[in-house]
C-alpha cells in the first residue's frame, strides 16, 4: 500500500509540473504536506543518475546566482542529463534568486526543462511575508520544501554531493 500511495503522489506532483510548468501556475508544486525526511521526493524522475548533487543558492548576489546555474548546466553537459541530478535549494536571502521577477528566470525554466530542480524555503517566504504582506511569488518551475536546510540534509544523508558556490 506504501509503494501505491508513494507511486500516486509522484504522479500527482508530476502532473501538476506538466500542467503549471507550461502556463502561469496559480500556485507552485509543494511538499509541504508530504515531505518525508527519509524517503525524498523529486519532481523529475532520474531513474539512471549515477551522480547527485544539491547545490545551496543563499546569497542575495546575482553573479552568483548565475554561477550556480552555469555551473548546473557544466555538470549536465559533463555526466548526461540523464545520468546526474541536481536540486538546486534557495533560502535565506537567496530565496530572491526563485522570485517571479528573478533575472535569472529563463535560465531557470531552461534547466528545469532539461530535469534541474529548483526547492524553494517555505520558512525564508514566512519570513518574505511578514515584510511584503503576502507570500512572495516564485517561478513556475519552483517547488516549495519546508526547509531549505532540511532538505539539504535529507538529500545529503542520501547520497547527495554538496556544494555552495
Amino acid at each position: 500500500m506504501n509503494l501505491i500511495k508513494k507511486m500516486f503522489n509522484k504522479l500527482t506532483l508530476g502532473m501538476l509540473v506538466i500542467v503549471f510548468g507550461t502556463t502561469t501556475a496559480l500556485a507552485n508544486v509543494s511538499m509541504l504536506h508530504d515531505f518525508h525526511f527519509d524517503h525524498p521526493a523529486f519532481i523529475h524522475d532520474h531513474p539512471f543518475a549515477n551522480r547527485k548533487l544539491v547545490v545551496q543558492v543563499s546569497q542575495d548576489d546575482p553573479a552568483r546566482w548565475n554561477l550556480v546555474l552555469n555551473t548546473s548546466q557544466n555538470i549536465l553537459n559533463y555526466f548526461g542529463q540523464e545520468k546526474v541530478q541536481v536540486v538546486i535549494v534557495a533560502f535565506g536571502p537567496g530565496l530572491k534568486f526563485l522570485l517571479a521577477n528573478s533575472p535569472m528566470k529563463q535560465k531557470i525554466s531552461a534547466l528545469n526543462s532539461e530535469g534541474v530542480e529548483f526547492d524553494a524555503c517555505h520558512n525564508t517566504m514566512l519570513q518574505f511575508k511578514k515584510k511584503l504582506g503576502h507570500m512572495p511569488k516564485l517561478v513556475p518551475s519552483a517547488v516549495v520544501v519546508p526547509a531549505g536546510i532540511v532538505r539539504i540534509m535529507q538529500l545529503e544523508s542520501r547520497g547527495f554531493d554538496y556544494v555552495k558556490p
